[in-house]
């Protein structure tokens, strides 16, 4: 585990440490597995500071999701401007920690996880907005598939990393799948004529889609 507080850049108080204890204990063991002593041992406190700012356990895991997200948007944000994104250290620098979070909380299937998904969809829809405001017909559906393949891949770490040589949540590993990302997402797969063949095929089906056929009822 590295050093608490590796996660707060600018907020390195007892409480942002706390949090950054609970996020890296959360990801390895998962909340459930995971106690309130054994974050405060994380950092070297006693359990009742630990209630002291968050209350509850609950509450701790609301406060790491509302980082998380918060710490996504702004790694995403910097990443779309250039400057210091493109450097490694910058995509080492307590990433791997916020990916792995993600990706246990995924796992989790808690209504947390539910409702951090939803979040996230909203947070692309609103990047797609503001970026991209003309083009998708159905915004919604684009940006939750856009975020379940972004979280499928984490959730294929160990794949992907055998197949890039590399640990992808690691700086040589997380560059190479950041580099094939950015080519994903810049290179149509699609040439315009397929494109408009494909989405004129599904526009006919979801005017008029298939009558389902009736159930049959079981013979006694």
């Amino acid at each position: 585990m590295g050093a608490v507080g590796e996660l707060g850049f600018d907020d390195l108080t007892a409480k942002a440490r706390l949090r950054d204890a609970a996020m890296r204990l959360f990801a390895e063991h998962g909340v459930e597995a995971t106690s309130i002593r054994d974050i405060a041992k994380a950092v070297g406190v006693s359990g009742g500071l630990v209630r002291h700012h968050f209350g509850s356990k609950e509450a701790l895991r609301d406060a790491c999701d509302t980082y998380a997200l918060t710490q996504l948007v702004r790694f995403k944000e910097q990443a779309a401007g250039g400057g210091q994104a493109a450097g490694p250290q910058f995509l080492s620098a307590g990433q791997p920690v916020l990916l792995r979070y993600f990706v246990r909380s995924m796992l989790d299937g808690s209504p947390s996880a539910r409702e951090m998904f939803s979040q996230m969809v909203a947070q692309a829809e609103d990047w797609l907005e503001a970026n991209h405001p003309d083009g998708i017909a159905d915004r919604h559906a684009y940006c939750a598939v856009l975020v379940a393949m972004e979280l499928g891949a984490l959730m294929m770490r160990e794949q992907l990393s055998t197949v890039l040589g590399a640990d992808m949540l690691e700086p040589e590993g997380l560059v190479r799948l950041a580099r094939a990302k950015v080519e994903f997402y810049s290179t149509p797969l699609l040439n315009p004529k397929a494109a408009a063949t494909a989405l004129a095929a599904i526009d006919q089906l979801q005017q008029s889609p298939p009558k389902r056929r009736p159930t049959r009822k079981a013979k006694r």
